[in-house]
């Protein structure tokens, strides 16, 4: 069986999971995985009770990884999320307690409600995959995995996350209102927590490991790279964004679309699967330089995926 063909197979079964858990929101779930297989974070943003923080745990759930959870608030210290290093007066030594970031998938949620001083104790462990305290180095499980819930800007309590934190996010989605049909299912269906408590692991950690390793050997055409490079060269040269992709965030659409290919079973990557994750990738690296003329997902499609003619 190809590399394609076993890591659709082995993901069919989670996303029917996770759709049974969240209605109505199959392609923000598969990007969800994607993020996860190409070795992202996730930064979910959205309005309170649209079940952000359900889709976080359900993750961990179905791909069988150790869990925690940590309540990002005004008063949160960086301590609280990585560990303290404590006294021990019979040993006469310093004893290092870890935090919550020693789990293989770390819910952040609310993120964006601590000071920037707390959000920035997430930035080493998002990038090298390590925590440093007292100058000694704490290497974090693998695989590692952030997954991050933020409110609108507008709600009250809210701190921006800065450039560099966001970019740490492969990925931001959004979930959305159910339709009324879906909706309705939610009122009359059983309650989500129950059927969070009944879900059982469908991979490991060991056996999503294996299929990460996958992603880089999706097959990616000298044309198909054109075209990825052409996008990002949009977004520097057009002016009508602050800044431009970095060569970080090409690489992220890249190992995106491979990752999305990949998911649906597919060994070559195709324009429509860097369409498919365009938005989700550079959404959140991309500022408009005219904001009064608004910004949103549909802005950006027009700006950038129908600004570059498809190979």
């Amino acid at each position: 069986m190809s590399d394609a063909a076993e890591t659709r197979r082995a993901f069919e079964p989670v996303i029917a999971a996770l759709n049974g858990i969240v209605l109505g929101k199959d392609r923000q779930v598969r990007l969800a995985l994607a993020c996860l297989l190409a070795r992202g974070h996730l930064l979910i943003e959205d309005l309170p009770g649209v079940g952000k923080t359900t889709l976080a745990q359900s993750l961990a759930r179905v791909l069988g990884l150790s869990y925690q959870r940590v309540q990002f608030t005004s008063d949160l210290l960086p301590a609280d999320v990585i560990g303290v290093s404590v006294y021990d007066r019979e040993r006469a030594r310093f004893d290092f307690h870890r935090g919550p970031v020693f789990a293989q998938l770390l819910l952040a949620d609310e993120v964006n409600r601590a000071t920037p001083k707390a959000q920035s104790a997430l930035l080493e462990a998002m990038e090298e995959r390590q925590v440093t305290v007292d100058g000694h180095t704490h290497p974090l499980p693998q695989p590692f995995f952030v997954v991050a819930t933020q409110n609108p800007s507008y709600q009250l309590g809210t701190y921006p996350l800065p450039e560099s934190q966001l970019d740490r996010f492969l990925m931001r989605i959004e979930l959305g209102y159910p339709g009324a049909a879906l909706e309705r299912e939610l009122l009359r269906g059983a309650d989500r927590r129950g059927l969070l408590a009944g879900l059982g692991p469908l991979l490991s950690a060991e056996r999503l490991i294996e299929l990460q390793r996958h992603v880089e050997h999706v097959h990616v055409a000298e044309p198909l790279l054109d075209y990825v490079q052409a996008l990002v060269a949009r977004t520097r040269d057009s002016g009508d964004f602050q800044a431009g992709l970095s060569p970080r965030a090409a690489i992220a659409l890249l190992r995106s679309a491979q990752s999305w290919a990949l998911l649906h079973g597919r060994a070559g990557v195709l324009p429509e699967d860097v369409q498919a994750v365009a938005r989700a990738v550079a959404g959140h690296r991309l500022e408009r330089r005219a904001a009064a003329e608004g910004a949103g997902p549909a802005d950006l499609d027009r700006l950038l995926l129908g600004a570059v003619p498809v190979p």
